[in-house]
């Protein structure tokens, strides 16, 4: 099931800031997107995210789907440690995740 997460109904309350360390910023770069990239995403409409139950059994994670400011189309996935999010893996959508972001823009209005 896709939720939809707009930045009107995402509560920032409960995240105080992204979690970087050598680590991610590492394996995002070898994707091509820069951290600044990926925390935009949160950010613009639309945003939506799933839960991905098929890759981490010792924290819950998510798959995040969105467009940054310069409307470049990302995938991620992502999980929240201690009121942080915590990019862990990062690339471009590929064209089946470009045609549903395309559809959940076209329904929203965004």
């Amino acid at each position: 099931m896709v939720l939809l997460c707009t930045s009107m109904n995402w509560d920032f309350e409960e995240i105080s800031e992204f979690e970087w360390d050598e680590g991610n910023l590492a394996h995002i770069k070898k994707h091509g997107v820069t951290d600044k990239e990926c925390e935009e995403i949160f950010l613009n409409e639309p945003f939506y995210y799933e839960e991905d139950q098929g890759h981490s059994v010792s924290e819950t994670r998510f798959e995040a789907f969105g467009g940054t400011d310069a409307n470049r189309k990302i995938f991620l996935i992502f999980t929240i440690r201690n009121n942080k999010i915590r990019v862990v893996s990062t690339r471009d959508q590929n064209k089946k995740e470009r045609r549903n972001y395309e559809k959940v823009k076209k329904n929203t209005g965004s």
